[in-house]
């Protein structure tokens, strides 16, 4: 079966939803984790960026209201020591034995970056995740103490008295030519954006080449956002009205955040498809992307909850195994979704050979 990931966070909020209430509602976040579980979801994005809350509390919160949920805890190299850092995602499994993944994020945003105090530039910032990466591997592998000599990190003696049981699986995510570079080395996933499936077939290939001299075959994900209805015209309908909303707020987010997507690989690469046309292959709407400039995963697929499924499925055809959804109406469409993850099943039952 394909796995299906969702987003919890601290409150309901979208692009197209304006956040109501404290940032952190933990009966919220509790909720939209069970939502998410009783739909089938596999795992939930814990997402970060400079102002988010600390993702693993949250994801502790989201692990202990459920019984079989995973999540996917984002993480950016560089502001905590990968020695630390391992040991705190050892503890959380420990815990949640088995429900833990790390997605890596070396960051695209210069100016995010520098909210938390890192002026690298980003062939330093990959450079850097990789030594990260290695560090990681050995906090959680190795029975006895090891020494380390990079760039970046220097460990004499390192050695955790907590490890994982199994395989803490790493996901990954970066459009750049330092990105493939690094993630084809560490990946088990790589992630993309909802692009194209000739864009996708593009860089599943890539990555793949360039992961085969390390030894690897890694798994790939793409992020995409359905708009679904009960008809293609109720579908659309709904789409053009989070267009409108998104248009009308998108001015006060850039303020607010300072987003500058111009600098990531992947939001040129999302905008290049948009400015070729607004809706690609069957649904793949553009039109929100463009909107927003690109500044996240935002691509949609627009149809009936069939229609929607049948577009996934040409995704997981070409060689995906992970589906990244999530909604403008985050809890609501979490459980609308438990439609779409069961179409898709049916269709895709068995496992692919590089998910078993």
């Amino acid at each position: 079966m394909v796995e299906f990931i969702g987003l919890v966070s601290t409150q309901e909020t979208s692009e197209s939803t304006a956040a109501e209430g404290p940032l952190i509602q933990p009966e919220y976040v509790r909720g939209l984790a069970r939502a998410h579980e009783e739909s089938g979801f596999d795992r939930v994005l814990v997402a970060h960026w400079s102002s988010s809350p600390d993702a693993f509390i949250v994801a502790d919160q989201a692990l202990t209201a459920t019984t079989r949920l995973g999540v996917l805890l984002a993480h950016r190299p560089g502001f905590v020591a990968p020695t630390v850092a391992a040991r705190k995602f050892a503890t959380l499994d420990a815990f949640h034995p088995g429900r833990v993944a790390l997605h890596v994020i070396t960051g695209g945003d210069d100016a995010d970056q520098a909210r938390d105090g890192d002026f690298s530039d980003k062939e330093t910032r990959y450079r850097r995740t990789g030594e990260f990466l290695d560090v990681l591997r050995k906090e959680w592998e190795s029975e006895t103490p090891f020494d380390y000599e990079g760039e970046f990190y220097r460990v004499a003696g390192g050695w955790s008295a907590v490890r994982p049981e199994g395989r803490i699986p790493i996901y990954f995510g970066g459009a750049s030519a330092d990105a493939v570079r690094v993630g084809a080395k560490h990946a088990d996933v790589y992630a993309f954006w909802g692009e194209p499936i000739a864009g996708i077939k593009e860089r599943i290939d890539q990555v793949r080449a360039a992961a085969a001299p390390h030894g690897r075959d890694p798994r790939f994900s793409v992020s995409l956002r359905p708009i679904t209805g009960e008809t293609e015209e109720a579908a659309w309908a709904r789409a053009q009205d989070i267009l409108e909303v998104t248009k009308e707020r998108i001015g006060d987010l850039r303020k607010t955040f300072k987003i500058d997507p111009a600098n990531a690989e992947g939001s040129r690469r999302l905008l290049k498809y948009a400015d070729q046309g607004e809706v690609h292959d069957k649904r793949l709407w553009t039109a929100l992307a463009k909107a927003t400039g690109a500044g996240g995963n935002s691509t949609a697929l627009v149809g009936s909850h069939e229609q929607v499924a049948d577009a996934l499925v040409d995704y997981v055809d070409i060689g995906v195994t992970t589906l990244l959804i999530r909604g403008y109406s985050p809890h609501a469409d979490a459980v609308d979704y438990g439609t779409l993850i069961r179409l898709v099943n049916e269709r895709r039952p068995a496992l692919s050979p590089a998910f078993r």
